[in-house]
């Protein structure tokens, strides 16, 4: 009898535990991103950019997050010298993001129709079947939920028109 009193009282202590460590609180978009390798060249672009605690404000925001892949098709040389221009890679950096929380679902509804950027100009909503574009970026993984937002995973990085 004593060894399940002291069972129970053990299952007492770990299941108030357990139920803490499931209830945790979802991480902000930047540590969504930080936690996921496919973002690794984002995280830096961030930090180099100065916008990490931006993206880890209130929002809510939605982002339009570039994967590695996405980053793989910006020739290495301009790549290298976007990440070295903190002005042009801020600008950049916030044209992927969208004041206010989007989901995939809405977005889709949202066909022919356009978002204004954080940055300041304008997103191209497009659906072509079941494939939701932003300008000419495919959305290959949508509705990843943070604190203070939702990320669309993209497979190309957008450069705002003044840009390209």
């Amino acid at each position: 009898m004593k060894k399940f009193a002291l069972v129970g009282l053990l299952m007492a202590g770990i299941a108030p535990a357990l139920l803490l460590q499931s209830n945790a609180a979802t991480p902000s978009i930047v540590g969504v991103a930080v936690s996921d390798p496919q973002f690794s060249t984002l995280v830096a672009a961030l930090k180099a950019a100065d916008l990490v605690k931006t993206l880890e404000g209130k929002g809510p925001f939605t982002v339009f997050a570039p994967n590695n892949a996405a980053f793989a098709k910006i020739k290495k040389a301009d790549l290298d010298a976007l990440l070295k221009n903190k002005a042009e890679l801020k600008r950049v950096l916030l044209y992927h993001v969208v004041s206010g929380k989007v989901m995939g679902a809405t977005a889709m509804t949202m066909n022919g129709k356009t978002a204004t950027s954080v940055e300041g100009s304008m997103l191209n909503i497009s659906v072509m079947g079941k494939v939701l574009e932003i300008n000419n970026a495919k959305v290959i993984k949508a509705d990843v939920a943070a604190s203070n937002g939702v990320i669309h995973v993209i497979d190309t990085v957008l450069m705002p028109k003044k840009m390209k």
